[in-house]
């Protein structure tokens, strides 16, 4: 059986990974992972985590499964994160996943039951893992334009002249913010145009949340996502814990699927329950609980929140100050779209050969399409990298 395998094409942030450790250089930076890092270099495990696991290690008495949706407080705990009070708790179904991509992986399983024939959307670019999955499945595919690698901001207008020609019940996927991999986000006004031209076309919105607190803010971060839920009649969410709680190997998610009325939702409820069934059974419980620990505690959730608003203002820090040091060097303002993007990532809109050249004449590890980890940097890395910019003529 096993000769008749072909090779799998191989997943470039991993093979980085791979060449990076393999490189003896000491000046060697990596800019290629999404995991956020410290000033020396390390992804602590927050505060509040390691009190939530010492609670848990003291009080647990069983390690029984919990359900087929996960613990319904870990449910009610993330819906009132990321949607407040958007809509009425009994018209979202949720699901527990291992993490984000497991919340992505069942939400185009859900499209597969509920709109076989649907063509799935997704921006030009996105996360690897978005068109990886899609292709795998078996579905339509299509582009929106969203990143200008003019301006290095949104394409807006041919995001809406793209959006505007979706087919009524197909599937637009959506960062509901810290575009994955441009850091590129659209304004408050913009979120509502695209709103609008969803509704017109009567698109059924996939929202993509992994970095809710590393933009704006844990609110300010949730709006836009927000608002999509509120506007149409069904919309699903897929919202990941490793970011902003630092739990990435717990592998702790979440798909929320947002329904008309009360007797929708549990349909949707049973079919989500069913599809965990039919891939996992159970879904891992430890992160959830850790998550649900914080965020039921004032005390463990304001020191969490205190702690990831650290995070978030640290990596705006270095944003600034490389936007500041490149302008200082060029004495020309075309980096500044590095300070004014969002989340962890920013996309330099440069060519594979340069992204090459840093990596063989600087040390500099990005993925080839130039997106740059910002939180891979520190305050002493940042000069080093704005001259090797400088240096490769990007």
């Amino acid at each position: 059986m096993f000769q008749t395998l072909k090779a799998q094409p191989a997943d470039k942030i991993l093979s980085l990974m791979q060449t990076y450790k393999a490189d003896d250089r000491d000046t060697k930076i990596d800019l290629g992972v999404g995991v956020y890092k410290d000033a020396s270099g390390n992804t602590p495990v927050m505060r509040a985590v390691k009190e939530a696991e010492r609670r848990l290690v003291a009080d647990q008495t069983t390690k029984a499964y919990v359900g087929l949706a996960g613990d319904p407080a870990f449910a009610d705990a993330m819906i009132e994160l990321l949607l407040a009070d958007a809509l009425p708790r009994e018209h979202i179904a949720a699901i527990a996943t291992p993490g984000g991509t497991g919340a992505i992986r069942q939400a185009l399983e859900m499209v597969k039951l509920a709109a076989p024939d649907a063509t799935v959307w997704i921006s030009a670019p996105t996360w690897p893992n978005h068109p990886s999955i899609i292709k795998y499945l078996g579905m339509k595919m299509r582009e929106y334009r969203y990143f200008d690698e003019d301006t290095r901001g949104v394409d807006f207008d041919g995001m809406i002249a793209d959006l505007s020609t979706v087919a009524e019940g197909d599937i637009v996927l959506l960062h509901g913010c810290c575009h994955n991999p441009t850091g590129a986000n659209p304004t408050a006004d913009q979120w509502d145009t695209i709103i609008q031209t969803l509704q017109a076309a009567k698109a059924v919105p996939l929202v993509d949340v992994a970095y809710q607190g590393f933009g704006d803010g844990l609110e300010e971060d949730a709006q836009a996502t927000r608002k999509i839920a509120a506007a149409f009649a069904n919309v699903m969410i897929a919202a990941s814990c490793s970011k902003n709680f630092g739990i990435y190997r717990e592998r702790t998610g979440i798909l929320m699927g947002i329904a008309r009325d009360e007797t929708e939702a549990k349909m949707t409820q049973a079919n989500l329950n069913f599809l965990n069934r039919q891939n996992y059974s159970f879904p891992p419980d430890h992160g959830a609980r850790v998550v649900t620990t914080i965020l039921n505690d004032p005390a463990l959730r304001a020191d969490w929140e205190a702690e990831l608003e650290e995070t978030r203002n640290t990596m705006l820090g270095l944003r600034k100050q490389l936007a500041d040091e490149l302008r200082r060097l060029t004495n020309d303002d075309r980096f500044d779209f590095i300070a004014d993007h969002r989340g962890m990532f920013s996309r330099l809109g440069t060519s594979e050969d340069k992204v090459e050249t840093l990596r063989a004449d600087h040390a500099i590890y990005m993925v080839s399409d130039s997106r740059m980890n910002i939180a891979g940097l520190n305050e002493k890395t940042v000069p080093i990298l704005a001259k090797a910019i400088v240096d490769a003529g990007i």
